[in-house]
């Protein structure tokens, strides 16, 4: 099974002070037992190491490079899916709704994958499910 990981839960992993940090831990140890393949995306990890850097610093970029990124299967996104999902962003006009939520939702689509390691309600209002 596969499981997209999203820089919520990656960023919760990393920072002790994030409401949801033990939740996070408690969800990675669930899908670790449960042999789950983490796949996410290269914009993921770019928005996961700026958010890291700019709030915890370069500490925190070297603990996710070191620690969960060898955990997870990064799916480069090409110049066509790009193209698509800044349209659906566009098309969609929600101010909460990234670029990167929408390649996301792409990524998934494209991959068959319907379970999403999560802390931000737009996965499941575009129908995937939350693991934990």
């Amino acid at each position: 099974m596969r499981v997209f990981v999203d820089t919520s839960a990656l960023y919760a992993l990393l920072d002790s002070g994030d409401e949801n940090h033990k939740r996070a831990a408690a969800v990675l140890g669930a899908l670790r037992d449960r042999e789950a393949t983490l796949v996410t995306s290269n914009y993921v990890v770019l928005e996961a190491t700026a958010l890291l850097q700019s709030r915890l610093g370069l500490r925190a970029v070297r603990s996710f490079n070191g620690s969960i990124l060898p955990l997870v299967e990064v799916v480069w996104i090409t110049a066509e899916t790009h193209s698509a999902s800044a349209s659906a962003h566009l098309l969609a006009d929600r101010g909460k709704l990234s670029l990167v939520d929408c390649t996301s939702f792409r990524v998934m689509h494209d991959a068959g994958i319907s379970e999403v390691f999560s802390f931000h309600r737009h996965f499941a209002q575009q129908g995937f499910r939350i693991a934990g």
